[in-house]
């Protein structure tokens, strides 16, 4: 009876549908054409402000400055990166991104693996107490603790040094969360196998479940980078030297200065998310894996 109905199953499956692959729109030209043309609308949409930002960076601040819908106005022009690279010190904030954004990821990702491997598999007391503290900071605004933050930047003697803009991002909850919830669905036979013959702890945390976990550990130290990068809150506060500023610090630092340029503005936006948008063309395949196989980006 089994075999039958697995026939009767495999006689209604079109014949370019695989055995895994789920049915969203049905089947034929026209679910087809639909989804596409849905996929396109959604993709001008969201290409549309990006392509207008990239004309009127490209214009005078004259031109920009014309009544009209149309956002390009004149003949094209670099005036305004020309000034921008100018007036601030491009290089060097860049610098400054790279570096912050990547140790705070490092360090992040460092940290949070270790906790939520600690509880998901610690048995020490006051676990679920500490884990409970951990998923009620995930509640806390990030504007709340900045006041008491550069208090204690100011009681280490820390202000204007890259420790100050680094610790206090470390501090991640939701991903320790996140991680830990991964780790909870590994299978604890493997680390048990793993001791028998004679592994350690540290080893079975490298070898087992980090191994294990590489979609999820990408993904967080994706998302990690792309909030230490466009973190501007933080490093404005915390940092009067320009030599330690970073990039959306630096390119704020030199639009305010010289009033609003709508030209400059898009310039200095574009600027800032350049380095992030070579990032995702680079590792995209990765990027999209990563999101896709551990549901990250709904959380």
């Amino acid at each position: 009876m089994s075999a039958t109905a697995t026939t009767v199953r495999a006689r209604r499956r079109p014949p370019n549908e695989s055995a895994g692959s789920p049915l969203l729109l049905g089947h034929g030209r026209l679910p087809r054409v639909l989804a596409g043309t849905a996929l396109a609308v959604l993709a001008a949409l969201w290409l549309l402000p990006f392509l207008w930002a990239i004309a009127t960076s490209l214009q005078s601040e004259q031109d920009v400055a014309t009544p009209g819908m149309s956002p390009i106005k004149g003949a094209f022009t670099t005036q305004a990166y020309e000034q921008i690279l100018e007036r601030g010190n491009v290089p060097v904030w860049a610098f400054n991104s790279f570096l912050i954004a990547g140790l705070v990821t490092l360090i992040t990702v460092v940290v949070s693996t270790l906790a939520a491997y600690g509880f998901s598999r610690g048995t020490f007391r006051g676990r679920r107490a500490l884990l409970a503290v951990t998923v009620a900071a995930i509640l806390i605004p990030p504007q709340l603790l900045v006041v008491p933050l550069f208090e204690q930047m100011l009681l280490f003697n820390m202000v204007d040094t890259y420790a100050a803009v680094i610790l206090p991002q470390v501090v991640a909850p939701m991903m320790v969360f996140i991680l830990k919830r991964f780790f909870d669905g590994i299978p604890r036979e493997l680390e048990e196998a793993a001791r028998i013959d004679g592994a350690s702890e540290f080893r079975v945390f490298l070898s087992i479940v980090l191994l294990l976990s590489r979609p999820i550990v990408s993904a967080v130290a994706i998302f990690v980078f792309i909030g230490a990068w466009n973190n501007f809150m933080w490093p404005f506060i915390v940092t009067n030297d320009p030599d330690l500023m970073t990039l959306p610090v630096g390119l704020a630092t030199v639009k305010d200065a010289y009033g609003v340029q709508y030209a400059q503005s898009m310039a200095s936006a574009l600027l800032a998310a350049l380095p992030l948008i070579v990032v995702f063309l680079l590792f995209q395949r990765r990027i999209v894996n990563s999101v896709a196989t551990t549901g990250l980006g709904g959380s």
